[in-house]
């Protein structure tokens, strides 16, 4: 009962993250880019677009929404039912904010014509950070992602190259709107800023470290951090070079996020520990990174 309470926990928490990212991102839109005629990329900028291009006679909710209803009848067909939950949720939530959502007059009063290369920079990082937010738990708006995921499958291009084609042909369609090069140019700030943006925070929550705890309750210690930080733990036979003294030195690889209460979890048991921090380069295996290789060319 207790595992079924825990579950359904980090599921809702799960979809929370989800949603508060996805709410930041559409929020990047209607207050900065959408305002201003900039147009990014995905399924949100063809849809702006759209928008523009229509005489503002179709709404950017409803390109997004018929985009990628195209594309996910499309990925069922082509990849059978590989689509996860999150991902149907991420475009339904995307949908429901970009309907939703009033554009805050209090902020785009305050910006005026010349202030575009500002709102592309500011939307760039502000979408780039709730989209990082969406991703650390799995999520997405659909969109280019669905092409990626499509390509891949009969294409060895990686789906970062396909987002990289997919949002030039947006932005660069972007010109004809008002005819206008620098468009253009601004969608491409967004582009550049939106991918460093994400990238930052992305591997903000991948850094690992690596750590060394010295107690005499290594017991304990070890216990409680599998038990509540659900990390393995590594113990280490030792000698004390002064006191020749045989001791266990627990070895434990972590995210960075989760020092804090790793450190909270030491404490608990034993204040004096002597704990040394370092940071790595990369942790591969089960509960961290993937390791990936490229594929062997065989010479006939």
């Amino acid at each position: 009962m207790e595992t079924n309470k825990m579950s359904l926990y980090k599921l809702l928490r799960t979809y929370f993250i989800i949603s508060i990212g996805l709410f930041i991102y559409v929020f990047a839109w209607k207050a900065f880019l959408i305002p201003n005629g900039i147009v990014g990329g995905g399924a949100t900028g063809l849809a702006t677009v759209i928008y523009y291009l229509s005489g503002k006679l179709i709404p950017v909710q409803y390109g997004f929404f018929a985009i990628n209803v195209v594309l996910v009848i499309i990925g069922f067909k082509v990849l059978g039912r590989s689509f996860g939950a999150k991902t149907i949720y991420g475009i339904a939530f995307t949908f429901s904010m970009l309907a939703a959502l009033p554009e805050p007059e209090i902020i785009t009063k305050s910006f005026i014509e010349s202030d575009k290369l500002l709102c592309a920079i500011i939307g760039g990082i502000v979408s780039g950070a709730g989209i990082a937010i969406s991703f650390t738990q799995g999520g997405s708006a659909g969109g280019t992602d669905i092409i990626a995921w499509i390509v891949n499958k009969y294409r060895d291009v990686t789906p970062g190259k396909i987002f990289l084609y997919s949002d030039l042909f947006i932005i660069g369609s972007s010109f004809f709107i008002n005819w206008d090069f620098r468009t253009v140019v601004y969608g491409y700030v967004v582009m550049g800023v939106f991918s460093y943006s994400v990238d930052i925070l992305l591997s903000g929550t991948k850094q690992s470290v690596q750590i060394f705890i010295l107690s005499d309750k290594y017991d304990e210690i070890a216990t409680k951090i599998n038990q509540d930080l659900h990390r393995g733990v590594t113990a280490l036979h030792a000698t004390g070079w002064y006191s020749k003294e045989e001791r266990r030195v627990l070895m434990i690889m972590a995210r960075k996020y989760e020092l804090s209460t790793l450190y909270q979890i030491i404490k608990s048991v034993d204040n004096e520990a002597f704990i040394s921090v370092a940071n790595v380069m990369g942790v591969f295996g089960k509960g961290f990174d993937p390791l990936k290789t490229k594929k062997k060319i065989t010479k006939v």
